[in-house]
């Protein structure tokens, strides 16, 4: 066993109610040593571990021992063979995945492929109207604890580990199946993408619909994902979260994950209708992002990156507001919103979220799998196109807007002024579309604005039209076969443009 938490008191209440234990190796000397009597399987069996331990418990004794069924055609025939009923199958399996997340070698990888253990566990579990079988250290104490009050363990609780163990051996054989998919031969070097892809997703639970009532739903988490998770936020207050509710948390949450600065972001429908960084606190940050368009704000959803005080909280609570996720949350601001029994409160580190993990989508007969967005090209080191070079200050809005863009459904354009979004076009079909709804979206002037496009301009038009609103820099990705005519444009208004040379779609 690899993981031998709980073990030995485990071991130690088996022993009491009168178990015969019987063990391999590295777990059997730890019982001994803990003072538990140990049976070794080569003893049990009459045959030795042999092929450096590849051969342990791979045994017609092992396995007709679980195997076998309460009737009186299997109790004889295992009479025959001199097998004795095993009831409690115990089993850690190698650490295959910690062994390939320390980049080992291949020949290490595949000596942590274990056989004899999903071989006891699938047995066990297909046997569960008679074994109980235990892949999780947490379930040791509710085994014991029905031992010693009952003398046995309930077909209930046998049949929930049941499925525990499937769902675990499957788990382990998707781990193996992506990692060695990803290769062609034993030397070469991993592909982004296995021939065969198998997430690992539990079920956290069901919605009490999907995008409309009509629709059933449910939320899964995917286990072991580093950084922050809405699998793992801690839920202080409100009714239950709906689908669309986490679908805008996410969007939100990885939104605000883009600032050091205090922020705060609004989402309305995956889109943001406002968000603004402060040095002098995210009470400020709220305001001016909430300035952004307040009618929107009505029913969003709000992330922030610091704790939530009372002050803050005061404010947030005289808007409708469906959820609220920040790092944490003060007693006097929890005191405050509480008195809106039906605001969600989500506590959750927000973080920007590593590389490394993919992001998947379904469609019509199959899935979209790719890498996370998480790249960004900071508007400092992006290359200037125009005559003019943009000023600190718009340089620091340009660069503002742009990680504020890749969070905005395409096509998105985005005008920003010290620090705050002024004006939000998304998804329009056009680009010179959505400057023009963000310019109709807008509260305030628009004169000495900067501009951040998503994508590139296929046409000089929406130049024209942002120049016309007041902006005096733009910053966008190049590419395109008209970059010339859109750079001729913003010399004869005296834009100062950057190229970043990185794309950031949202669809």
């Amino acid at each position: 066993m690899s993981d031998k938490t709980g073990l030995v008191p485990f071991g130690k209440r088996l022993a009491r109610l009168g178990a015969e234990i019987l063990s391999t190796g590295g777990t059997a000397r730890t019982l001994r040593e803990a003072g538990v009597p140990v049976v070794d399987v080569s003893e049990f069996t009459g045959a030795p571990e042999i092929l450096d331990g590849r051969v342990k418990t791979l045994h017609p004794k092992v396995a007709g021992g679980i195997l076998g069924r309460p009737t009186d055609a299997h109790r004889k025939e295992m009479s025959e063979h001199g097998m004795v009923p095993i009831d409690i199958v115990v089993v850690n399996l190698y650490p295959f995945r910690e062994t390939v997340a320390r980049g080992a070698p291949f020949e290490e990888i595949i000596e942590n492929i274990d056989i004899g253990g999903p071989t006891m566990i699938r047995a066990a579990a297909k046997n569960h109207e008679r074994c109980s079988v235990l892949v999780d250290p947490a379930d040791y104490g509710r085994v014991a604890d029905e031992l010693e009050k009952h003398g046995a363990v309930s077909s209930d609780l046998r049949f929930e580990l049941c499925r525990k163990a499937f769902s675990h051996t499957a788990a382990y054989d998707g781990a193996i199946a992506n990692t060695l998919g990803k290769l062609k031969t034993p030397e070469s070097t991993p592909t982004d993408f296995p021939e065969t892809y198998h997430p690992e997703l539990k079920l956290e639970y069901a919605l009490r619909y999907g995008e409309n009532p009509h629709q059933k739903a449910a939320f899964y988490s995917l286990p072991g994902v580093k950084g922050g998770s809405l699998a793992r936020a801690e839920i202080l207050q409100g009714k239950e979260l709906s689908y669309n509710n986490i679908l805008d948390l996410d969007a939100a949450y990885k939104l605000c994950a883009e600032f050091e600065l205090p922020a705060v972001a609004i989402i309305k429908h995956t889109n943001p209708c406002g968000i603004a960084v402060a040095e002098d606190g995210v009470l400020e940050a709220y305001r001016r992002a909430r300035a952004c368009d307040p009618v929107s704000a009505f029913g969003g959803i709000v992330a922030i990156n610091r704790e939530v005080d009372g002050k803050l909280a005061t404010e947030l609570g005289e808007t409708f507001l469906e959820c609220i996720v920040a790092p944490s949350f003060t007693p006097e601001a929890i005191d405050v919103l509480k008195v809106k029994k039906n605001l969600r409160l989500l506590k959750i580190p927000v973080e920007r979220l590593p590389d490394g993990e993919l992001d998947v989508r379904t469609v019509a007969g199959g899935m979209l799998v790719q890498s996370r967005d998480v790249g960004i090209v900071a508007a400092r080191d992006a290359r200037v196109v125009t005559k003019r070079q943009p000023t600190a200050v718009e340089l620091a809005d340009l660069d503002f807007g742009w990680r504020v863009c890749k969070h905005v459904k395409s096509n998105a354009i985005v005008f920003v002024g010290n620090g705050r979004t002024i004006g939000v076009g998304a998804g329009q079909m056009s680009r010179v579309d959505s400057v023009k709804l963000a310019v109709s979206k807008s509260l305030t002037s628009l004169k000495g604005s900067a501009l951040a496009s998503d994508a590139f301009f296929p046409f000089r038009d929406a130049v024209d039209e942002a120049a016309r609103a007041g902006v005096t820099a733009i910053i966008q990705p190049g590419g395109s076969v008209r970059d010339q005519e859109a750079i001729e444009a913003a010399n004869e208004h005296g834009i100062a443009m950057v190229f970043t040379a990185m794309r950031h779609f949202r669809h």
